[in-house]
């Protein structure tokens, strides 16, 4: 589990001090709004490719192994983006970058579902999605702290610290007791995704449900500082504070609805969320008083992300061994691809009416979610790894 938390904490860190970054780089660089944006955008796609390929790779060749190769290209290729002098040069690196931190997400979740017992598994799947958040909230206090200092630049040679984690989990960890006893390497770990029509039906659920949970983290927290920023006046060591305060929030959510998936289901938590994400975001985007806001985006932030540890403990429980590791990654990282186009959307949206008016129209994608949990969706607390 901490080798899982640690690789996906760095992830975290890095995309969020990308959002951050992005008013600096385009004034340095001479980017546009929609340039900016798009950074973020590249990177998901590659995160997308990266997903499918090294998920695909874990279940062939080992957790251990492919985690250390997905952390060592994200690592790399980061500090490679410190040394970039235009926009093409830049999407290049960060593409590349996006393929190890793709590849990440899905591996450890694996790794920590085949490690914890039956009864405890939403609960470590929320831990490892806390490691995501844990590194946004380092981001949002360290970047306002070393960015004067440093620059975009040095900002990004620190995202070449991972590689040392990467050292650190090859050395430290074997892999899960189930991977050795059921791993077959010949299996073609996609067509198990499809292998019958009660699968079919059930991996369309988990990626409508990824696509709205990315879509909709993604669409808050890339313009989060931008939204305070032009509509409340906020500094930018105050953006962080309440950008920090929903990923505690988040937090939060992610222990609470851990322990609740384990004693309920994964259903009904998927439910509370959904209809917890719409309420919350229709409030927030009509609040004005920073005080209000600091406390009602906690909450937000509970509702918004709460409840993905329990699409982690689902698709460990959905899928046998032989394509743990690729449904992971491929059902997430379908959620990163339609999230690429998140920044995109949101930042039309507020150029068009208002940043106000875009967090508003975020909320109705969760009604989505509400029918996908109903029809599509199976309840698979409690069952063994096959």
């Amino acid at each position: 589990m901490a080798g899982s938390v640690i690789g996906y904490s760095m992830d975290g860190f890095d995309l969020l001090i990308l959002g951050f970054m992005l008013p600096v780089i385009s004034a340095d660089l001479g980017f546009t709004k929609t340039q900016a944006g798009s950074l973020v955008s590249w990177t998901l796609l590659g995160a997308v490719a990266g997903g499918i390929t090294f998920g695909a790779l874990s279940d062939r060749f080992g957790r251990i192994r492919v985690l250390t190769w997905t952390i060592l290209v994200f690592a790399g290729f980061t500090g490679l983006c410190a040394l970039a002098s235009g926009y093409w040069e830049l999407v290049a690196f960060r593409i590349i970058a996006g393929l190890g931190l793709g590849g990440e997400f899905g591996i450890g979740m694996a790794l920590a579902a085949e490690a914890w017992p039956t009864s405890k598994r939403a609960r470590v799947s929320s831990y490892v999605m806390i490691g995501w958040q844990l590194g946004v909230l380092v981001a949002a206090f360290v970047t306002p702290a070393l960015l004067p200092l440093i620059g975009w630049r040095g900002m990004f040679v620190i995202g070449l610290l991972p590689a040392l984690v990467a050292f650190i989990v090859r050395r430290a960890l074997d892999e899960p007791e189930i991977f050795v006893r059921k791993h077959v390497a010949q299996q073609d770990s996609f067509r198990l995704l499809v292998k019958d029509g009660r699968t079919r039906k059930m991996t369309v659920g988990i990626a409508t449900l990824c696509g709205i949970g990315n879509f909709g983290y993604y669409g808050i927290m890339i313009w989060m500082p931008s939204y305070l920023s032009s509509n409340l006046g906020f500094s930018l060591t105050r953006s962080a504070t309440w950008t920090a305060t929903i990923v505690l929030g988040m937090c939060c959510g992610l222990i609470g609805f851990g322990q609740l998936g384990d004693r309920i289901g994964r259903k009904p938590v998927f439910g509370i969320n959904h209809v917890g994400a719409i309420v919350t975001l229709s409030l927030y985007s009509r609040i004005t008083d920073p005080h209000t806001l600091l406390w009602v985006g906690a909450v937000m932030g509970m509702f918004v992300n709460g409840w993905y540890g329990n699409v982690g403990a689902l698709v460990s429980e959905a899928y046998p061994t032989a394509s743990r590791a690729t449904a992971q990654n491929l059902l997430h990282n379908f959620g990163r691809g339609v999230a690429s186009l998140a920044p995109l959307v949101v930042g039309a949206l507020a150029t068009k009416y208002s940043f106000s008016a875009a967090i508003a129209l975020l909320s109705s994608i969760y009604v989505v979610g509400v029918a996908a949990t109903v029809f599509l969706v199976p309840e698979l607390k409690g069952k063994e790894l096959d």
